[in-house]
């Protein structure tokens, strides 16, 4: 097998998780997405192309807004909205490193973004462009982890690079409760359904697996692990299909 960890990446998309910009808080925190964004940074000027999708749980998660009684698709609709914001939060701190940045949303709002066309995003890329896609997949009940695998394959990226917060890798279970926890430094997508291990949502593992879409699962704390992750360096723990 090769392994995707010591090849350099020609395009991929890196999932963050909307929490993470909030810096442990509702909305966004500059310093934070100012770091990112230069990481990200980084790689685009080492000649990687990126893609993003960024969750939006520092505003709204619908699955926990449904539980205080709202209805899930309206819930599912403000948090999408929220990972717009997001996005436009990244795109004017990539843009102020000198990276051309493109918004793509799958609900329109021309004012703000372009509306979600997979041929324009690849040209992006070819252009050096960084492509941040909002809004999820425009439709409730999809979480950004399927929208993220949905939008790799749709763009024809060679990895999908998973960003964790707290965690650095795949555990045997969950190290903060589990002292004997062992880290995956490889996986097979097989293994971590045998194992029971969740790594993303069922929809976006399956389609990983059935389309050999290699999977970098990794901590986004710890200076440059972002860059590192997306120049294809040795970090977290890679799955694939065998």
């Amino acid at each position: 097998m090769t392994d995707a960890r010591n090849t350099r990446f020609h395009r991929v998309l890196l999932k963050l998780s909307g929490e993470a910009f909030g810096g442990g808080r509702v909305g966004v925190d500059p310093s934070v997405v100012a770091g990112i964004a230069k990481q990200i940074a980084e790689a685009v000027k080492g000649g990687v192309e990126v893609a993003v999708v960024v969750g939006g749980g520092n505003f709204f998660r619908g699955a926990e807004l449904q539980q205080r009684g709202m209805d899930r698709t309206r819930a599912d609709y403000m948090g999408m909205l929220g990972t717009v914001m997001n996005c436009l939060a990244l795109q004017d701190y990539l843009e102020k490193q000198g990276v051309e940045t493109r918004v793509q949303s799958a609900i329109a709002m021309q004012q703000v973004a372009e509306p979600y066309i997979p041929r324009r995003a690849i040209r992006h890329m070819e252009k050096d462009r960084v492509v941040i896609f909002g809004a999820g997949a425009g439709m409730p009940f999809f979480s950004t982890d399927t929208v993220s695998a949905q939008r790799a394959l749709e763009t024809k990226c060679d990895a999908l690079l998973i960003a964790k917060n707290g965690v650095d890798g795949v555990y045997s279970a969950d190290p903060k409760t589990d002292p004997t926890a062992t880290k995956y430094d490889t996986l097979t997508f097989d293994e971590g359904l045998a194992n029971g291990l969740r790594i993303v949502d069922a929809a976006a593992f399956s389609l990983c697996k059935e389309n050999k879409l290699p999977m970098v699962v990794f901590g986004m704390e710890g200076p440059g692990n972002i860059t590192r992750a997306l120049l294809g360096e040795k970090i977290g723990t890679l799955v694939t299909n065998a």
